[in-house]
């Protein structure tokens, strides 16, 4: 399977799955006809046939009483960590952002549902801890549960997959919880949206399961990457274009903490990246002479010039990742490849971020990504990769075993 044939949406055939909200607008579920509502939603909140939330809920006579926007604002128009003061409302809809200046702007406030009996939840998630929305949702889901709401989250598939054996990343150490892991979670957690969002919920014992409650896909299983579902696919945030992107983002995101471009600014953000003072060639043979660094993967040297973000109007040096075996894609194994290589070959030039990074200031940015300090002092030790991935492996099979009591879906 060839990158180019990692579907970017759906056929003309009816999809293979049905998500949450493609069930609630046949009629399955709870009744919400009739009833006050409010909505947490985003551009990928679409059926099959990209009818979008909203509609939905006007078909089934649910009276939306207001619109909740996580990071990236309801329309998705906003980049990576910019803030979204406010939204327009919707026609006489009043809508919120749940992604403002302070950490405290992630949370509802109760007025923000406007005497809604529900909240309901439809997000697209990609699979990884570091995905903002499903933090957006447990921390909604807690506000109106507390407030007497009844909660129902409209699941959708994980498009990277759900099998233990694709889970990836070790735990979060204690006090290091933010905003990119706001509970102690595996990298590639390998979860529903909804799967993660009642585990974390019930784990963080701030509200008990009365009320809440998750409509699940039909007809998607544990093995099924999004291509194979037939669904169409709609970029729940701005840098993430494709499902090849998707499968990357897990290790990837990491480039995040550095000084290296994730490729933001250009049309493959997180399959290309890359930094001024790196030479793709030797980056690329570095990848390729390290031990099962590319599992599902090829690189590719290239030059590239972002056109905003980190480099912005600069050539840059670098590779890009093609998914070549999809199902095989371990991204953080080969993340931590590259950041081993690039730290080698920058000789000084690459450095971890220190400057602000999604509401924490006093760490450095990459501590909260990998979960603690360990990856940096291994990459800075030049620890071997295998080295790395066992130094992971206890508390990756203790998640794999605590998520098990979660699980919606057969494998």
């Amino acid at each position: 399977m060839l990158a180019h044939d990692v579907s970017e949406g759906a056929g003309a055939r009816a999809p293979a799955v049905l998500t949450g909200l493609d069930r609630l607008g046949r009629g399955e579920g709870p009744a919400l006809r009739d009833q006050p509502i409010a909505l947490l939603c985003h551009p990928a909140s679409v059926t099959g046939q990209l009818e979008h939330a909203t509609s939905v809920m006007a078909r089934i006579g649910a009276r939306v009483v207001s619109l909740l926007g996580p990071e990236h604002g309801l329309d998705a128009a906003a980049q990576d960590m910019e803030v979204v003061a406010g939204e327009a409302p919707r026609a006489t809809i009043p809508a919120y952002s749940l992604y403002g200046e302070t950490f405290a702007s992630l949370s509802p406030t109760p007025e923000m549902f406007h005497g809604a009996a529900w909240l309901v939840i439809d997000l697209q998630d990609i699979g990884s801890r570091y995905y903002t929305y499903v933090w957006t949702a447990v921390l909604a889901a807690e506000v109106a549960l507390l407030a007497g709401l009844r909660v129902l989250i409209l699941d959708r598939p994980n498009p990277i997959g759900g099998l233990a054996e694709q889970v990836e990343g070790g735990a979060i150490a204690p006090n290091e919880e933010s905003f990119v892991g706001l509970h102690d979670v595996a990298v590639r957690h390998g979860m529903t949206l909804g799967e993660l969002a009642r585990m974390a919920i019930l784990e963080r014992g701030r509200v008990g399961e009365r009320g809440l409650e998750v409509l699940q896909c039909a007809g998607w299983s544990r093995s099924m990457l999004f291509f194979e579902t037939g669904l169409p696919w709609v970029l729940p945030s701005p840098n993430m274009p494709t499902m090849g992107a998707a499968l990357v983002y897990p290790g990837q995101c990491l480039l995040e903490g550095t000084n290296l471009s994730e490729g933001r600014g250009t049309t493959r953000p997180f399959e290309l990246f890359g930094a001024p003072w790196l030479e793709g060639q030797a980056l690329a043979q570095a990848l390729q002479a390290d031990d099962d660094a590319l599992p599902g993967l090829q690189v590719r040297p290239l030059g590239f010039k972002p056109m905003f973000q980190k480099f912005a109007g600069r050539r840059c040096g670098g590779v890009q990742l093609h998914v070549v075996a999809p199902a095989a894609v371990r991204s953080l194994r080969t993340t931590w490849a590259v950041l081993r290589a690039t730290w080698r070959l920058g000789q000084g030039a690459m450095r971890w971020r220190t400057e602000p990074y999604e509401f924490v200031a006093d760490r450095p940015a990459i501590d909260l990504l990998a979960g603690g300090p360990w990856l940096r002092a291994a990459i800075e030790a030049q620890a071997s990769l295998a080295d790395i991935a066992a130094s992971q492996e206890p508390a990756r099979a203790a998640f794999v075993a605590r998520r098990r009591e979660f699980l919606l879906y057969p494998e």
